[in-house]
C-alpha cells in the first residue's frame, strides 16, 4: 500500500482482517513514517504483526523485497499516476483510489503503461457497489424507461462533509483537479455506467461562492467555530495528522475560509453523450443536508431517485468544536412511472454502512475469492477510469474558457 492517510484505512482493514484468508498485507510506503507507524499500531491492536514501512523513494525496492503482487494506491491524487505507472512497469497489478489521475497528460501516461505491459488496473468506484445504484443500473438496462433521452443529477454536500475538501490538500486544484475531478468522477462514472454511453460535448460553469477568504468575510463565517476541526478530539485523526505534522508540515485542519483555495464549490454542467442523451448536473458543496437526486427521462417513462444521507446536520463532526451533530439519519426512494401508467415505487433497503454498504461489498469483490460473478459489470478498469475523468476535464476547461468543449479535443 502506497499512501497511508485516512483513505488507506478501509483497504488496510479489508486486506489484513476481513479477507485475510485470500490476501496478505505485506508493506506500506509513504513520505511520512509517523502515519505508517499509526497504521502498524492499529494492526498491533488487532493482534496482527506490523508490516515493513518504506520511504516513498524506496517504492521500487519495496516491490522487489516484499514480492508484491498488487499495489494499492491511496496517495494524494496528483501522485496516483507516478505509482500506477511504476507498478505496471514492474509487472504488478494495481488497485487505485478514484480519481485515477488529475489531468489528461497523466491519463495518457497510465494508458501507455497499461498497453505496453498488458497491465491490470482497477479503479475503486465504490458507488457502483451500492445496492441502490445497482438497482438503477438493472432497471435502465432492462428498459424500464425505454431509450434514455435526458438525465438530471444533483449532488449536495453538507457543510460538514463539503467543508472538509476546503480544509485538506484537495483545496489546491493542482493536487486534486478540483471537485469536478476528485468528487464528481464518482458521479460521472455512475452516469456512464447507467446511460451506457460516453460524453461527447461538455459546457460548464463553476465558481467559488461559499468557501475561501473573500467569501467567508462576505458571508460572515471567517471566525465561525462551527467550521473548526479539532484533530486532538479524535484519537485516530490526531495520530494520522497532528502527531505526524512535524515530518511534512501537512495541515489536515486548515480553515476553509483561509486564503489558498483554488477549487470551486458550486458547479453546473451540461453534457451531450454519444448516444444523443443529454445531462444536466449540479454539485453544491455547502448544503444544509447531504444527498442526491436523479431523474431519467426515456421514451417509455421516467425514473426518479432521491437519497438523503443526512436529513439534518449542524455543521459539526466529533472532532469539531461546539455542539455534536445529530445522529446520522437518511432514507432513499426510487420510483418508475411508465407512460400512461401509475407511478411504481421500487422497494429499497437503506444501508447505513459506508457509502450505503458499497465499501464492504467492493472490498469483498476486490480482496475476496477470485472468480466472483459480476453480471452488472461493477469492476471498473483503467478504461472506465479515463471515461469518468473526461467530463470533469472538459468541465474544468469550460470553466476557464466559457465555451463548450468537445471531449475528442481533449484526446
Amino acid at each position: 500500500m502506497v499512501g497511508t492517510g485516512a483513505r488507506a484505512e478501509r483497504h488496510v482493514h479489508a486486506i489484513a482482517v476481513e479477507h485475510a484468508d485470500t490476501c496478505e498485507l505485506v508493506a506500506f510506503a509513504d513520505v511520512n513514517h509517523t502515519r505508517m507507524a499509526a497504521h502498524n499500531d492499529r494492526l498491533a491492536g488487532l493482534g496482527l504483526e506490523p508490516v515493513p514501512a518504506y520511504a516513498a523513494e524506496d517504492f521500487r525496492r519495496m516491490l522487489t523485497e516484499q514480492r508484491v503482487d498488487v499495489v494499492v494506491v491511496t496517495t494524494v491524487d496528483r501522485y496516483h499516476d507516478t505509482y500506477v505507472v511504476e507498478a505496471l512497469d514492474a509487472g504488478r497489478a494495481v488497485v487505485t483510489e478514484k480519481p485515477m489521475t488529475t489531468d489528461m497528460a497523466s491519463a495518457h501516461k497510465i494508458l501507455d503503461a497499461v498497453h505496453r505491459n498488458d497491465g491490470d488496473v482497477t479503479v475503486t468506484f465504490n458507488y457502483r457497489y451500492n445496492p441502490i445504484h445497482e438497482k438503477v443500473r438493472a432497471l435502465l438496462a432492462d428498459g424500464a424507461v425505454g431509450e434514455i433521452g435526458s438525465v438530471h443529477f444533483e449532488w449536495l454536500l453538507d457543510t460538514r462533509h463539503g467543508a472538509d475538501y476546503f480544509r485538506r490538500w484537495h483545496r489546491d486544484k493542482a493536487n486534486s483537479g478540483g471537485l469536478m475531478v476528485h468528487k464528481a468522477t464518482h458521479h460521472f462514472d455512475l452516469l456512464n455506467w447507467w446511460i451506457g454511453s460516453v460524453p461527447e460535448t461538455v459546457y460548464a460553469h463553476g465558481r467559488l461562492f461559499f468557501y475561501g477568504n473573500k467569501n467567508g468575510a462576505r458571508h460572515g463565517y471567517v471566525d465561525d467555530d462551527r467550521f473548526e476541526l479539532r484533530l486532538e478530539q479524535d484519537a485516530w485523526l490526531k495520530k494520522l495528522y497532528l502527531d505526524a505534522r512535524h515530518e511534512d508540515g501537512y495541515r489536515r485542519d486548515q480553515n476553509p475560509f483561509e486564503p489558498g483555495v483554488s477549487i470551486e464549490d458550486d458547479m453546473a454542467v451540461l453534457v451531450r453523450y454519444a448516444s444523443g442523451a443529454s445531462l444536466t448536473y449540479h454539485l453544491t458543496a455547502y448544503s444544509p443536508w447531504e444527498g442526491y437526486r436523479l431523474m431519467v427521462n426515456g421514451s417509455r417513462g421516467r425514473l426518479e431517485l432521491e437519497v438523503v444521507e443526512n436529513s439534518w446536520v449542524s455543521g459539526q463532526q466529533p472532532a469539531v468544536h461546539g455542539a455534536v451533530a445529530n445522529p446520522e439519519q437518511g432514507w432513499a426512494t426510487l420510483s418508475v412511472q411508465r407512460l400512461f401508467e401509475r407511478r411504481e415505487e421500487i422497494p429499497l433497503t437503506y444501508d447505513r454502512d459506508g457509502h450505503g454498504g458499497a465499501d464492504r461489498r467492493m472490498a469483498a469483490a476486490l480482496y475476496g475469492p477470485a472468480g466472483q460473478e459480476d453480471p452488472l459489470g461493477r469492476r471498473a478498469t483503467h478504461h472506465d477510469g479515463v471515461l469518468s475523468l473526461l467530463t470533469g476535464f472538459a468541465a474544468n476547461r469550460s470553466f476557464e474558457t466559457g465555451l463548450p468543449v468537445r471531449v475528442a479535443d481533449l484526446r
